[in-house]
C-alpha cells in the first residue's frame, strides 16, 4: 500500500476535528452526505462512519487508482477523479487533505502527487476553493488542511475559521473549517 498516501500528522489533525463536529452536525441533519476528495488510505471515511454518517451518504473520490481501489475493498463509495471532474450532487461536509507543499525538485516523482501542490503549494487548493461551493449544501462546510508552508491560497469568497493547528519539525499545519454563505 505504500502507494496510496499513509495516514501522517495532517491526517489525524483532520480526524480530530471531524470527531467534534459530525455528530453536532447529525444531530442537526441525521441524514448528512458526506464527501471526501482525496481519499488516499480512508482515514477520514473511516471517522465518517465512526461518527455516525451512514454510509450510504459517504463518499470519496481520489485520482489514485490504487487509493480507489483501496477504498473500495474497505466498501466505501469510491470514484476515480480529478478533485470535483466526475463528482455530482450536494454535500453537508466536504473534507479534504489536499497535496500542499511548494515543489521541491529534489523529491521523489512517485510521492510529489501526494504531497505537492504546484510551484507554491497551493494550486491544487485553488481549484478546490473554486469548483467546491458548487458542491456544498447551503450551510455546509468544508474541512480542509494547510501549512505554513503553502503560498498563495486565494481564499476568495470562503469564510474561514481556524480550528486547529499543530507544530511539525519545519512547518506548521492547519485544519480551517469553510463555509460560503
Amino acid at each position: 500500500m505504500s502507494e496510496i498516501y499513509q495516514p501522517a500528522e495532517d491526517s489525524y489533525l483532520l480526524s480530530e476535528n471531524l470527531k467534534k463536529f459530525l455528530p453536532k452536525l447529525l444531530k442537526k441533519n441525521s441524514n448528512a452526505k458526506f464527501l471526501e476528495i482525496g481519499c488516499g488510505s480512508g482515514i477520514q471515511l473511516q471517522t465518517a462512519l465512526e461518527s455516525g454518517i451512514k454510509k450510504q451518504n459517504i463518499f470519496s473520490v481520489d485520482i489514485n487508482k490504487k487509493a480507489v481501489q483501496h477504498c473500495k475493498k474497505l466498501d466505501f463509495n469510491c470514484i476515480q477523479s480529478n478533485l470535483f471532474e466526475k463528482v455530482s450532487g450536494k454535500y453537508s461536509v466536504i473534507v479534504f487533505n489536499p497535496p500542499y507543499l511548494p515543489e521541491d525538485k529534489n523529491e521523489p516523482k512517485d510521492s510529489q502527487l501526494a504531497t505537492t501542490g504546484g510551484k507554491k503549494g497551493s494550486e491544487i487548493i485553488n481549484k478546490f476553493l473554486k469548483q467546491a461551493k458548487n458542491y456544498l449544501e447551503k450551510g455546509g462546510k468544508i474541512f480542509l488542511i494547510t501549512s505554513s508552508l503553502t503560498k498563495g491560497i486565494k481564499w476568495g469568497p470562503w469564510k474561514k475559521t481556524l480550528l486547529t493547528k499543530r507544530k511539525l519539525f519545519f512547518e506548521e499545519v492547519y485544519c480551517w473549517e469553510l463555509n460560503c454563505e
